[in-house]
């Protein structure tokens, strides 16, 4: 069985799902959507792949069974709307909104429309983070009770649409830290309550560019998220897990555990690879259409890692702990 896949946005990230397209069994790339023509060839998009302006002529005139999202922030809720719309399932790049009303109002189309709608965020198909889960979960380290994340490196975004509250959001906090969220959110559950403070800009960009992130579960566990596109982060670890017992760190190159009575890391996984982590993303979303298998990310999943930015945001301007609204209660809204 082979999958009709359209594409809307050929920027950056939807190059990579071009080039994931050529390489996944049973994935036929069979038309795209760009307000930019020159996109698509920059992208190295077969000249026979059919190429329109807008979602609605996408989803409309091309027999499709899924699309995926690439567009800046501020249009994922007209583009997944128009295309749940023309009964098209949809998996739609991080983050899934810059509001918690558009991203209720995404999944109630959806819903309504009894067609899929997931989020790509593809650091849950990590191989290595899928694996110190379970070792979290088979009690490796004893019980988990602290979480910490860097996401920081130097990365001009002067000119680049991410830098620009209107399009985006705001800056690193939605931008890297969606991908935070989500992880902390992996290992530990709901969030309860955030404190965000930001670090000097370095950057001549009018949203923050770095972050301290603090998480705090009802339960009083904890994550303390780095955000940076101004520095560069000194370790190769962009992720430890401390438990009771012992500590997983989680590399760029690899990953290790050791136990509090062991001086010596004993590694395990092979690191991080973009495409690999997004293909196996692809194949989830895919198979889950099929009826092979359950969604990875689920709307609660979806609306928590925007609802928890939000938090994130209105700590920044208020100095102090926010409390994140609770998911329970805004998945009764959608339903």
């Amino acid at each position: 069985m082979t999958t009709r896949l359209g594409l809307v946005g050929v920027g950056g990230i939807g190059r990579a799902y071009v080039a994931l397209a050529r390489e996944l069994d049973g994935v036929d790339l069979v038309a795209v959507a760009d307000h930019d023509p020159h996109a698509p060839v920059r992208a190295g998009l077969d000249p026979a792949v059919p190429v329109f302006a807008e979602v609605d002529e996408l989803v409309r005139g091309v027999d499709l069974d899924a699309v995926v999202v690439c567009t800046p922030p501020d249009t994922h809720a007209e583009v997944v709307v128009a295309a749940v719309g023309a009964g098209v399932a949809v998996l739609c790049e991080k983050p899934l909104a810059i509001r918690s009303q558009a991203a209720q109002t995404m999944i109630a189309a959806a819903r309504s429309a009894a067609v899929p709608l997931t989020m790509a965020t593809k650091f849950r198909f990590v191989r290595d983070l899928i694996a110190a889960r379970a070792r979290v979960g088979a009690g490796d380290i004893g019980d988990l009770i602290r979480v910490e994340n860097t996401f920081a490196s130097r990365v001009d975004m002067t000119t680049r649409w991410n830098s620009d509250a209107v399009v985006s959001g705001g800056g690193v906090v939605i931008d890297n830290g969606t991908h935070s969220v989500d992880i902390a959110r992996y290992f530990l559950g709901p969030i309860a309550e955030v404190l965000v403070v930001e670090h000097p800009r370095v950057q001549s960009v009018a949203v923050e560019d770095g972050a301290q992130v603090l998480l705090r579960t009802a339960a009083g566990t904890t994550a303390t998220i780095e955000l940076s596109w101004s520095y560069d982060n000194a370790s190769d670890a962009y992720l430890q897990l401390y438990g009771t017992d012992g500590t997983i760190r989680i590399g760029w190159h690899g990953a290790a555990v050791r136990s509090n009575a062991d001086v010596t890391w004993h590694p395990f996984g092979t690191g991080y690879d973009k495409l690999a982590c997004m293909g196996a993303q692809v194949t989830n979303f895919v198979r889950a259409l099929r009826g092979e298998e359950t969604m990875e990310i689920s709307d609660a999943d979806a609306i928590a890692s925007v609802q928890v930015v939000e938090a994130a945001y209105r700590s920044l301007a208020a100095g102090d702990w926010t409390a994140v609204e609770s998911l329970q209660a805004i998945d009764e809204d959608v339903a």
